[in-house]
């Protein structure tokens, strides 16, 4: 009798069990959402300090204590963002003085298309009568938009804000305090647990180190490829559209098509003729292609193994939890879940599909 009871008792366990885990994620996941700039901030921290690492471990070599060393890295850091970010803002003051030209011609370009579904529209309601009394005019909601896009300047405002003023901070104390934090992590774990979780972190700490340094360099390339690009076509603020172009370009898959949009917008203002937007098009995908299929497996290497599905996956989520830093951050979290699931027995399955 007891034999015949044993089953339901572990299948009962097994559901609760279940129950359990998809209540946790669905915290997490709320945790994620609401505290999008915290966890992005503690995310953007972790990745700086693996990117800074091994420069800091040089200047150990070379005697210099860690923390010195630390500091000084975060400070080039910041002067080098600094100094990018002066030169973005002088070119997108010069690029938003000319922004009337460059609406005019999208207002344009806008009223035709509507015309053209408008047309289609009449078109439709002759073939369906009954149907054909045209609705009335709806009035803009150019207001609304307009204290949507305020409200969310404010949110992603606060996140500059926190990324800005923590992160700096964040990062000196991951990079001046390794050691401790390394010793500090393993000790959470039982003694048996210590040598897997030890060897967890030094697979993550490689693959995201590969990860962050060769896109790195993968983005330089694409970005001054573009800028010479669109400096040969002639367009206006070649550089500006090219760090932009490029950096859209980095994202997999759309990012081939996004990194169009910046370029089509300012030569829609110069160009007349489909001839140009078609060699701009063809030219900025062979890049992405180039850059994405053929330099990129060669600078990052096999170690973050990800499959097409499980990148597309990861893009939209945390695309649609994020927003554009969800798609920055996409590839490494999902990189991150493959080695953990690579280095527990239960989760191998996971770690073989993301990996396929």
């Amino acid at each position: 009798m007891s034999a015949t009871q044993t089953p339901p008792s572990v299948v009962r366990f097994t559901s609760s069990n279940f129950s359990m885990r998809v209540l946790a994620a669905a915290i997490i996941l709320l945790f994620f959402y609401y505290a999008a700039g915290v966890v992005i901030t503690l995310l953007l921290s972790i990745l700086l300090a693996y990117f800074l690492d091994p420069a800091v471990e040089f200047l150990e070599k070379w005697r210099v204590p860690r923390t010195v060393g630390a500091m000084i890295m975060v400070l080039i850091l910041i002067a080098v963002l600094v100094a990018a970010g002066y030169g973005l803002w002088t070119r997108t003051e010069d690029f938003a003085s000319n922004w009337p030209r460059y609406s005019g011609v999208l207002r344009q370009a806008a009223v035709a298309v509507e015309g053209k579904i408008k047309g289609i529209e009449v078109q439709v309601s002759q073939v369906t009568p009954g149907q054909g009394a045209s609705s009335p005019p709806v009035a803009r909601a150019d207001s609304g938009i307009v204290r949507t896009l305020i409200m969310r300047g404010i949110g992603s405002l606060y996140a500059l804000l926190l990324e800005v003023t923590f992160m700096p901070f964040l990062v000196f104390f991951m990079l001046a305090g390794k050691r401790e934090v390394w010793h500090g992590t393993l000790q959470l774990f039982p003694v048996s647990r210590r040598t897997q979780v030890k060897e967890t972190l030094e697979d993550l700490r490689d693959v995201l180190r590969d990860y962050l340094i060769g896109m790195t360099l993968v983005a330089l390339m694409v970005i001054a490829a573009s800028s010479l690009l669109f400096w040969i076509q002639d367009l206006d603020y070649p550089i500006l559209t090219g760090i932009v172009s490029g950096l859209l370009n980095m994202v997999p898959y759309i990012g081939a098509v996004m990194a169009w949009l910046p370029a089509f917008m300012i030569g829609l203002a110069k160009w007349n003729t489909v001839g140009h937007f078609v060699g701009l098009a063809v030219v900025l995908t062979a890049i992405h292609i180039v850059a994405l299929n053929f330099v990129a497996p060669q600078l990052v290497g096999r170690r973050v193994r990800l499959n097409a599905v499980a990148i597309t996956i990861a893009l939209l989520f945390w695309g649609w939890v994020w927003g554009g830093m969800g798609l920055v951050l996409a590839i490494p979290i999902t990189a991150a879940l493959r080695v953990i699931c690579d280095h527990t027995e239960s989760w191998k399955p996971i770690g073989r599909w993301l990996s396929a």
